[in-house]
C-alpha cells in the first residue's frame, strides 16, 4: 500500500478520535519539554510545545481539525486541572487572610490582563485576515 494511503488513513483516524487528539497535544507538550531540557531554555516545556503546535498549524502541516476535539475536551474539563491548587489552599490557612486576598487580586488582575491581550490579539488577527482575504468563507 502506498505511503500516502497510510498517511490519509492516519489523519482520518486522528480527526475522529478525541483520545488520539489528546495524545497528540500531550506529544507536543512532551516534545517541547524535551527540547527545553536539551537546549537548557528558560521557558516551560508546555510553552515550547505550544510554539511547535502553532508552527505546525501555521505551516499547514497539522490541520486544526486534528486538534479541535482534543482541545475542546481540555477546555471543557479545565476545572479538573485546578482542583489540586484549590486543595492546597485548605492546607495553608494563611491564604484565607490578607495574604490570600492580595494573591487573589494579583490572580484576578493577571487573568484580566491575559484575557484582554488575547482578545485584542484575536481581533487584530481577524481584522488583518479580513483585510488580506475578504472572500475567505471562514470569516463570514
Amino acid at each position: 500500500m502506498p505511503v500516502h494511503t497510510h498517511t490519509a488513513r492516519f489523519r482520518r483516524r486522528i480527526r475522529h478520535s478525541r483520545l488520539l487528539q489528546i495524545g497528540l497535544i500531550a506529544a507536543f507538550w512532551l516534545i517541547g519539554e524535551a527540547l527545553v531540557r536539551l537546549a537548557d531554555l528558560p521557558v516551560p516545556g508546555g510553552i515550547a510545545g505550544m510554539v511547535i503546535a502553532l508552527a505546525l498549524l501555521a505551516s499547514h502541516r497539522v490541520s486544526p481539525l486534528s486538534l479541535r476535539r482534543g482541545a475542546e475536551w481540555f477546555l471543557a474539563e479545565m476545572l479538573l486541572f485546578f482542583v489540586p491548587a484549590v486543595l492546597a489552599v485548605i492546607d495553608h490557612r494563611e491564604f484565607l487572610g490578607l495574604l490570600g486576598l492580595k494573591i487573589l487580586v494579583v490572580i484576578l488582575a493577571g487573568t484580566a490582563a491575559v484575557m484582554g491581550v488575547t482578545a485584542l490579539t484575536v481581533d487584530l488577527c481577524y481584522r488583518r485576515r479580513l483585510r488580506h482575504d475578504p472572500a475567505d468563507p471562514l470569516l463570514g
